[in-house]
Order: C-alpha cells, then structure tokens, then sequence
C-alpha cells in the first residue's frame, strides 16, 4: 500500500511541475481531457492535459482493444482522427463508413453507410467528423463526395430536417454550374455556436471549383454566409488576378481544416494554390486569396485580416494542415498567436489579433520562369525564425551514399535538372521541389504543448521533380489517346503509370471497369480529378476506350478548345528516387522536430522512421516517409505512428525526443492519434490505415492503456 500510494505522489509531483510552468503560460480553459474535435480542439492545438501515462510508466503501454472495419483493399487509406463523445467512439473506414463505437471495449455500436446509393466505384480519403449539440440534439457531419449528411450521434440515422433527407450538396452555392464541379471535403469542418464551416477539396487541374469557405447552419444545411477566396469584381484582391479569371480559374481552397479561437470569434482558415499548380499564364498576377492565412469573423465570415506566404504559387506549395492557436513568449510578454507549419518546412508565427508576423520577414528576389507565357511574381515572403525544420536546398554532395550503384545513379540525373532552393521555377530540363510536395510539414499536422511553448511537428525530408511539358490542345478532331494526352496525363502520365496513390494508375484499368463507368468516372469527376461534362461523349467515350483496351480510335469530336486549357502541364507527381526506390537524398529521410516557439529555435530533432529491409542489413535510424501527426501530453510525452514502412506506433520522451516505446501496427498509423479518458482510464488510439505509396492497406483502429489493476 506503501509502495502504491508513493508511485501515486511520484506521478502527481511529475503532473504538477509542468502544469504549474503552464499557469504562468496562460493555458486555456478547455481542461484538453477529451477529444470531441478533429484535432482536439478548436484551437487545433493536439494537447491532452491527462496525465495517467507519463514516463514513469509509458513502456508498460498493452493493447487495450481493436477494431477491424473489414473494409480495406489494395490501395485504400484511413487517415481518420476519430472523436470521442460520452464514451462512444466516431470514426470513419476506409471505404468512408462512419462507426460509432465503445470507447473502452472497441465494440461496434453502429454504422452509416453513404454508399449504399452510389453509383460509381470508390474508396474515400476521409480524416474525420464534425460533433454539434445543443444539449437536447446530437449531430455529426460527414461529407461522402459533394455530400454534406448530417447524422443523429445516437442512432446513426440521417436527420430528415437537414437539407433534402438529410444532406446537402456542397456543390452548390459557388456561382457555376453544380454538375460541372467536383467539389468534396476530406477533413471535417469546424462548428462555431450553430455554424458549421467548411473547407473543399478542388481539383489541382482545370476545369476547377472556386476554393469558397462557406457556413452551413447545422439544423437546416443553408449556407449563412460565403467568403469568396477568388474575389469577384468588386471585392478586395480583385486586382491580383486577371479580370475574368473568377470565371474560370479555382482552388485558393481549404482543404486542410482550420482552427477556431471561440472567444475572439474567429476562424483561421489556411489556403491552397490556385489551380491549375504548376502553370498559371492565365492567372496573372498575385493572386490572393490563394496560399495564405484567412482570418475571418466566424458568426459572418468578414474579413479580419490576411497573410500570403507565396505569390502566384506554381510549387503546389498549399498550407498542408490546420493551424495551432499558440501561446508565446515575446519580449517578456504572452502572445496568443497563430502558428502555421508549411510544406516547405517554415513555421509562420502571427500575432492573433493583427496578422502581424512575430519574427521578421525577408522579402528575397526569386528567378524567373523560361515557360511561355509565365510570369511567376519577382520576390517571396521567408520568415527569419524560426529556422526551417527540414533541408532547403538539395545540392550534389547531399545525394545518397547507400551504395556506389545509387549514388552513382541520381549524380547522373542530378546534373540534368535545376536545384536553386525553394522558388526554382518550373522548368523544361526539370527543376528540384525540396521538401516536396508532401513536405516538410503535412496535413497530420504539428502538436503544441502550452506548458513549455514548444511546436512538434514531423516532416519528410524527400525531393521530387517537376517537369514542365506541352500540352496537346484539344483540336476539333482528336482520338482517345490524344484526347487522354490534352486532359488527363498532367496527372495519370502519358504512359497511364499515375502516381499513386494520389493519382492512381490507369494501367490494366480496364479489367476492374467496363468502359461505360469509366466514362461516368471521366464526366462525374473523383477525389482529386475534375469533372469533365463539357466533353461530347464522343469524347468521353474515346478516352475511356483508350485507357481502358489501349485502342486509340479514329478521330472523334473533341468540342473545341475548351476555356479551361493551358498550353503546359507537368508530366506527373515524381519523386527522386534511387533505382531502388529508396530516396536519393541522403538520410534522413524523415525527421521528428521540437521548436521552441519562444525561443525561435530547434530545440531537439531525431530521425524518424526505418525502413525493416535496411535495417535487417545493418542501416539504422534513416527516417522515412511519414504521414500523420503527433499528440502531446501533459504526462511529458509524444504519441504518434505516422512512419510509412515500419508500421510502428511510438512514444517519444517531450522534453529530448528519446523514444520511451514503440509497438507494431497491423498496418502504417498514417494518422494523427487520439488520447482521451473513459471511466478514470486514459486511452490512445490510431486509425491503422497504410495503403501510403504503395504500402499495404489496413482497416484497423488500435486502442492502447496501462494494464487494468
């Protein structure tokens, strides 16, 4: 009993130190014992104050439960960050039903299924869900492709007075034709009193939705109010673009989520790029609303105040995640900031109130571009603090030494492409993005601890290659393979080879579809992909004959030059990688960061990741691709899985980044966890998802505690 009640002091005095740094810090007042927001909580801050699991006792950490969804297959993801409400579990598959299960047992309790009704194929990137109560009513909020349903948390049934039936079309409201757009949302919106505001997902090519941010009322689905991110004449930053772009231009669209400061009444919304990515002769100019900081009012969606990070972005350089609301320490001072982790491996630091940046901004002069018709804008935004969080500039004495064979391999095409740093134009020859286009920093995001004002963020540390080429314009008469080579392989390769699993292959598409759903895949849009009902179907069914037999057909009505068309296009997402598929960067390849926010400084970094068949030859401790994010705690201590080859989750010391624990997942953790307590018992989960750049797929949620006494 001695013993029992001493470890007990032991563990409360390990509580109390830190928490009593953390009053002097200012910490909120949300308690951060439960997870009833993505991410949380409002402030996106991914802090649990719960303390049961602490150092003393992280690696006597067992499986408490598993679920399995039975839903995975070759090539699907689960990137849910679930929420816990009153003990039950929400949490979305892999094939975007919505679970509710016990949160102590891992017992099924329910299931929505959205895709009862659909009619055309898919598996759903979804990271989670929207809870909404006003005490008598429960609500959640998932969007399964351009539908919004709203849903009763306690019988897992539509609610009938929310839109028709029970969800509302998201595609409507943006000033175009609804049929003519592809519009989802991937990551779940915030609720503000009885608002819910939501985000979109917009194809990166054209023919692309507007990046609007739009409030639904939660009871009736109605849009309350509209904040136009590509203005229209008339509105502010209209003359950062060319005059009729709002007509045919998109994107500047969060997909990313955002975060809430409830009592300021304002969200903080981070933008994408415009489309299309790489190549904007058609939209000149500045272009705001795209790649910055949103402040707006929650109740009306005004503007408070704005930043852009990058002008006229053709790096596909999108804010990748929500936002923290942070606490800083400033000339003696606490500050209630933004900080906003970036692809490029930035963290932006503003004041909260004024969008004023806390450290200096250089204004530094980039090269221009060689393309036809591009005119990329002469100077870029660096913040000066804190330094970046991964490498800037791939230069040859960085080039992997794991063989003579690899190394020899990526000199030879490292000295046929352009490498000058963050702002490298888009070039012919092909030009170096590093970090690339999944970062640095990613959408799982980064973990703020109030206690200490340190940041957590994981990053990768890879380099891939953009490569601009013509693109066939589409002529009054074309066949399907040249029809394909106009509209589709800027994504899918002219080789159909994709880049999956973002852009899927197109090879052998033909034994999984018949030709007629691919050419309702072609018109309908998916995920990523545009719509394309302005084709003839003539034209539609030429492409689909080709990707889907190889046949390319005689000449078939195209419909003309399409609005939407731009003279070049890259040639596909590709990485840098060694003729074993290894990166062909040296190590590491991935990295686990800590940044004193008041100090402006690296406090700690590790690698991050391993890759099993290297380290069964002896390589140790390279870090490696890892996707989902980290969850900090007031127990001294960082939960996350997120490393794309090892398939582990780990436990990580706060304070020096020393690795306390770590445990094999069914499949790769690429996924933020949740840590909450039922009953006086503290859990974390993780969705247990894989199916990342060809890893295997897993349906998996994955529950862990001390053992019961």
């Amino acid at each position: 009993m001695i013993r029992t009640t001493l470890a007990s002091l032991a563990a409360g005095l390990l509580a109390f130190a830190p928490l009593a740094e953390a009053q002097k810090r200012r910490i909120p007042d949300s308690g951060y014992t439960s997870w009833k927001i993505y991410g949380g909580g409002p402030d996106g801050i991914r802090y649990s104050s719960l303390t049961q699991i602490n150092r003393s006792n992280a690696a006597k950490l067992q499986q408490a439960w598993s679920f399995d969804t039975g839903d995975a297959s070759p090539g699907t993801e689960m990137q849910c960050n679930p929420i816990i409400v009153n003990g039950t579990l929400y949490a979305t598959t892999p094939t975007l039903r919505l679970i509710a299960l016990d949160a102590v047992t891992g017992k099924l309790k329910w299931s929505f299924d959205p895709n009862v009704q659909a009619k055309v194929p898919g598996r759903r990137k979804n990271r989670g869900v929207a809870y909404w109560t006003d005490g008598q009513q429960e609500r959640l909020f998932l969007t399964w492709r351009h539908l919004l349903h709203s849903i009763d948390a306690r019988t897992g049934k539509l609610d009938p007075t929310f839109g028709d039936g029970g969800t509302t079309d998201i595609r409507e409201g943006l000033g175009r034709d609804p049929k003519q757009l592809n519009v989802i949302a991937t990551t779940p919106g915030i609720i503000y009193k009885d608002l819910l505001v939501l985000g979109s997902l917009v194809s990166e090519d054209l023919p692309s939705a507007p990046g609007d941010i739009r409030a639904f009322d939660v009871r009736t689905g109605k849009i309350r109010w509209t904040f136009r991110t590509i203005p229209r004449p008339g509105d502010f930053g209209f003359d950062t673009w060319p005059p009729e772009a709002w007509k045919y231009t998109g994107g500047a669209n969060n997909w990313a989520g955002m975060a809430l400061d409830e009592k300021r009444g304002m969200v903080f919304i981070p933008t994408g790029s415009a489309s299309y990515d790489f190549y904007g002769a058609n939209r000149h100019g500045d272009n705001l609303f795209a790649n910055c900081m949103l402040a707006l009012k929650a109740e009306t969606g005004e503007r408070v105040w704005h930043y852009q990070v990058i002008r006229h972005d053709v790096w596909d350089r999108d804010f990748p995640s929500p936002p923290s609301l942070v606490t800083v320490r400033q000339g003696g001072k606490l500050v209630d900031a933004v900080a906003q982790i970036a692809k490029s491996g930035h963290v932006w630091l503003w004041d909260r109130d004024t969008g004023k940046p806390l450290h200096p901004v250089e204004e530094r002069a980039v090269p221009q571009s060689e393309v036809e018709g591009e005119k990329l804008s002469t100077r870029q935004p660096i913040p000066t603090k804190p330094p970046a969080f991964a490498r800037q500039v791939l230069t040859e004495d960085m080039l992997t030494q794991r063989t003579p064979e690899a190394n020899r391999a990526v000199v030879e095409r490292f000295r046929k492409v352009i490498s000058t740093g963050q702002f490298a134009p888009p070039s012919f020859q092909g030009s170096v993005v590093f970090p690339g286009y999944d970062g640095g920093g990613e959408w799982g995001g980064a973990a703020f601890d109030p206690e200490t004002g340190f940041l957590y963020v994981n990053s990768n540390e890879m380099a891939w290659i953009l490569k601009i080429i013509p693109r066939p314009a589409p002529a009054q008469a074309a066949n399907g393979k040249e029809l394909y080579a106009a509209h589709c392989a800027s994504c899918h390769r002219e080789d159909l080879k994709g880049s999956p699993p973002e852009f899927p292959s197109l090879a052998d598409i033909g034994k999984r579809f018949t030709e007629g759903e691919i050419g309702g895949l072609i018109r309908a849009g998916l995920g990523r992909m545009p719509a394309y009902p302005q084709l003839p179907r003539p034209a539609v069914s030429a492409i689909a004959r080709y990707v889907a037999t190889g046949d390319a057909g005689t000449a078939t009505a195209s419909g003309g030059p399409s609005p939407y068309y731009t003279k070049y296009a890259s040639d596909g997402y590709n990485k840098f990688l060694d003729p074993d598929g290894y990166p062909a960067v040296a190590p590491p390849w991935g990295t686990l960061n800590a940044i004193d926010l008041d100090k402006g400084a690296i406090a700690w970094k590790v690698p991050f990741g391993e890759f099993p068949e290297l380290v069964a030859k002896g390589i140790r401790n390279t870090g490696s691709e890892n996707y989902g994010g980290p969850v900090v705690t007031a127990g001294g201590l960082i939960f996350i899985g997120a490393t794309n080859h090892d398939n582990k989750f780990h436990v990580f010391d706060k304070k020096t980044g020393k690795l306390l624990w770590e445990a094999a997942l069914p499949a790769a953790g690429n996924a933020t966890p949740d840590v909450y307590e039922v009953n006086g018992r503290q859990f974390v989960v993780i969705a247990c998802g894989g199916g990342k750049s060809g890893r295997p797929s897993g349906g998996t949620y994955v529950a862990f505690a001390l053992p019961e006494k």
